[in-house]
């Protein structure tokens, strides 16, 4: 009887090949981090948010193509709105009132549903793209804009590699990720007299401890200015 070798491809073998029948790697696999620590573990980052000047330069970099365009827009609502990178991305058309200038979060961390405003210069700047999101398929604010899955929800993982690319020609020296964008909110209506508790409800915090956090990014000159800015009390008459 003749004995035939096994196969060089074995069952356990083809299910690590991808469709064109290379071999995986298995980094690519749900539980290849089980059990493991993440590489950032342990590692903190001070609140240090974007200036105004920055994210600019980070929009104007953004290229002039649906794609380009998409990644604007979701920079300037996050900027302007304080939103979480996973809150704007699940955003429909329908949570959209410019009219009244607010947004509809309807399940933010927690499972919470909120509503946000937006000033004039958001929606004047998503108006663009909100055009042109009329000639892809209704779903998502959003949505993946090229091949196959075209009209589907765009991933964070997609978002945050077009954010990294356009960081790089941008220019801007500094780390840059979308809950930057948030922090930048945050400041700016801390810097405009806007109280405590309203940027609580706009950031959908439940705690002021965590509200504070996001102000840190409030320089150490600015709050110099402002206790030298005190008027001296006043002493009544005798």
């Amino acid at each position: 009887m003749q004995v035939t070798e096994p196969s060089a491809f074995t069952a356990p073998e083809r299910a690590i090949l991808d469709v064109c029948g290379r071999r995986r790697s298995p980094a690519t696999f749900a539980d290849f981090h089980k059990g493991r620590p993440p590489m950032s573990k342990g590692q903190t980052y001070p609140a240090d948010p974007p200036t105004i000047a920055e994210i600019v330069a980070l929009m104007n970099a953004c290229p002039d193509t649906v794609s380009g365009r998409r990644l604007r827009a979701l920079i300037i609502v996050l900027w302007r709105s304080g939103l979480r990178i996973s809150e704007a991305l699940a955003l429909r058309e329908t949570d959209l009132n410019p009219r009244e200038h607010s947004i509809i979060v309807r399940e933010g961390k927690g499972g919470k549903r909120r509503l946000v405003g937006m000033c004039d210069l958001g929606w004047h700047q998503l108006e663009p793209w909100l055009q042109e999101r009329q000639q892809l398929p209704v779903g998502t604010v959003f949505p993946v804009v090229l091949g196959a899955s075209t009209g589907r929800q765009w991933s964070a993982s997609g978002a945050r590699t077009a954010l990294r690319k356009v960081a790089k020609r941008s220019g801007v020296r500094r780390r840059i990720h979308f809950h930057g964008l948030r922090h930048a909110h945050a400041s700016e209506l801390w810097r405009e007299k806007v109280d405590l508790y309203t940027i609580m409800q706009q950031l959908g915090h439940s705690d002021p401890r965590v509200t504070v956090t996001y102000l840190k990014g409030i320089t150490n000159l600015e709050a110099v200015e402002a206790i030298a800015a005190r008027k001296p009390p006043m002493v009544p008459a005798l």
